[in-house]
């Protein structure tokens, strides 16, 4: 499959997930600086999710440069992930108003686990379907430094079922951090070459 319209597809819903993500954000109590400093969680919720799905993005938009043709399993692998950052701005406000709330935790740091394991696996697809392509593979994807954001991300669990309620809030946060630096030094790196 050529990936003009796949790409297109993509963003496109990344950015009506984004929409629905800022829609979902309420009003101020009241129209003043505490009023608006009384949503500090759902801010930096909406960060996390707008961090993560525009990370998502920008890393396709970098990946489908070098690519002009997909495989069906990255497709399908692509949809399945649609269907779980779909889901982001449900959980973001639920975790946002429920901050303290371990099934609140659970379900977003799981949608987080799932895209990345979701993103990895297309990734890897998306290698396999062009194996000709010396461009893409003198990329380095296989670094095991790409697994730390999903190592913050288990800590962010240990911490919520046993001393630190938003454990999974704050990790999702370092994580996603962490995602976007790694990367930025992997294109680097790959741009130094």
């Amino acid at each position: 499959m050529e990936t003009n319209r796949f790409e297109t597809f993509f963003d496109a819903i990344i950015a009506i997930i984004i929409t629905v993500l800022v829609l979902k954000i309420p009003q101020p109590a009241t129209p003043t600086l505490a009023g608006v400093l009384e949503l500090h969680t759902i801010y930096i919720a909406y960060l996390i999710s707008f961090l993560i799905l525009y990370n998502i993005w920008y890393a396709n938009h970098n990946l489908f440069q070098l690519v002009d043709n997909i495989n069906n399993t990255c497709v399908w692998i692509y949809g399945i992930m649609t269907f779980f950052i779909s889901l982001l701005p449900y959980f973001t406000i639920w975790l946002a108003n429920n901050l303290y709330s371990i099934p609140a935790e659970t379900m977003f740091g799981l949608i987080f686990i799932i895209t990345h394991i979701l993103y990895t696996l297309a990734t890897r697809e998306v290698y396999k379907s062009n194996p000709y392509n010396k461009e893409l593979q003198e990329q380095n994807y296989d670094s095991r430094i790409n697994n730390l954001p999903m190592i913050v991300l288990i800590i962010g669990f240990i911490l919520t079922y046993t001393v630190y309620r938003p454990g999974i809030y704050i990790c999702c946060l370092i994580s996603i951090i962490l995602w976007i630096l790694i990367g930025r030094i992997v294109r680097r790196a790959n741009d130094g070459n």
